[in-house]
């Protein structure tokens, strides 16, 4: 039903692909990343809708004894988030403290087994694609607290923003295929354990409860 979507997505994914290459290319000496690195693997984000449900899709053609021990740590993930709902709700009043205290956060993604590898990397999202290269994420510059790019140097960015903006028309396209007709819910995120453990369907129509 979606299959149009997934292959603008993966073009997608390919630009990603090939700017973390040019990067490695031009500035080698600076990423850092590497094999059974998995610091990205414990950072805190979400995904749009299009991403969500095109790792849902990928995830459902693993293994069962794969999928059985990844929904088990998505369980745990999900536990380990609400904590971190109520701490945020602590400085609701501050949303710099609230940012401090999301980018120090380590949870881990649940599609990271226990000899360190991602049980779907060639599908992994977007942001773990370009995690080790300087980025630009609400009009900031941002880079892996590993990566040698050195602060007051002037480096090229991969535009994150500009792929957000992507994401979420492909997010809106992908609720009028399955006749949604609320297009707000195109900017919500969803972490990547809801998107493991809920089916295609309620995914699209946010039955996420």
């Amino acid at each position: 039903m979606f299959n149009d979507l997934f292959r603008a997505y993966e073009q997608l994914a390919a630009v990603a692909d090939k700017a973390f290459r040019r990067m490695e290319e031009e500035y080698g000496d600076k990423v850092k990343c590497e094999i059974h690195c998995t610091d990205c693997c414990h950072a805190v984000f979400g995904l749009f809708l299009i991403e969500s449900v095109y790792l849902k899709n990928c995830f459902d053609k693993l293994d069962d004894e794969q999928k059985r021990a990844a929904l088990l740590r998505a369980d745990q993930a999900d536990e380990d988030l609400a904590r971190l709902q109520e701490k945020l709700e602590m400085y609701r009043d501050d949303p710099q403290l609230q940012a401090y205290a999301l980018a120090r956060q380590r949870i881990r993604c649940p599609l990271l087994d226990d000899q360190q590898n991602c049980i779907l990397y060639p599908y992994r999202p977007i942001t773990c694609r370009v995690y080790g290269i300087p980025t630009v994420i609400n009009g900031k510059a941002r880079v892996c607290w590993k990566a040698g790019f050195e602060a007051g140097e002037s480096y090229p960015t991969f535009n994150l923003d500009a792929v957000y903006g992507h994401l979420y028309r492909l997010s809106q396209e992908l609720l009028e295929k399955a006749g949604q007709t609320d297009m707000e819910r195109a900017s919500f995120l969803v972490s990547v354990s809801k998107s493991i453990k809920t089916p295609v369907e309620d995914l699209v129509s946010e039955k996420l409860g």
